[in-house]
C-alpha cells in the first residue's frame, strides 16, 4: 500500500524533436500580409481545402523561406504538387501582392462558371434520356 498514488519508479521519457526543426515566429511581420490574406481565404472557403487558399499558403511558405524563417525546401516535400505549365496568354503581370489575390479571385470565378456550364450540360443530357 505504500506505492499507491505514486508514479512507477522506472519511467523513461525521451522527447522527440519536430521533424523539420524549429519554426521561428515572424516577430518583424515580414510575411504578415500573406498570412492575413491566407486566413481571409480560409474564412471565405469555410475551412475547405480550396485551391486558391493552397496557392496563398504556398506563397506564405515561400515568404518564410525567403526571410530565413524556415529552412529552404522543395514544395513537393511540403505537400504541394508540381505545377503544370501555364499558358502565356493566361499569365497576369505581377504588380504586388494585391494583384496575386485578384488573379486568384478571377481564376476562382472562371472555375465556378465552368462548373455551372458543365452542370447545365449534364442536366440537359439527363433530361433528354
Amino acid at each position: 500500500m505504500s506505492g499507491f498514488g505514486r508514479p512507477p519508479s522506472k519511467v523513461i521519457f525521451s522527447p522527440t524533436p519536430p521533424e523539420r526543426g524549429s519554426f521561428p515566429l515572424d516577430h518583424e511581420g515580414e510575411c504578415k500580409c500573406v498570412m492575413t490574406t491566407y486566413l481571409e481565404c480560409l474564412k471565405k472557403a469555410k475551412g475547405t481545402n480550396d485551391m486558391a487558399c493552397r496557392l496563398i499558403a504556398k506563397d506564405y511558405l515561400k515568404c518564410r523561406m525567403d526571410h530565413q524563417l524556415m529552412a529552404v525546401d522543395e514544395f513537393k516535400n511540403l505537400g504541394f504538387q508540381e505545377e503544370a505549365p501555364v499558358p502565356v496568354a493566361s499569365k497576369v503581370a505581377v504588380g504586388g501582392e494585391g494583384s496575386r489575390l485578384d488573379e486568384l479571385r478571377r481564376e476562382n470565378e472562371e472555375l465556378k462558371k465552368q462548373h455551372r456550364e458543365a452542370d447545365k450540360k449534364a442536366a440537359a443530357a439527363a433530361g433528354e434520356k
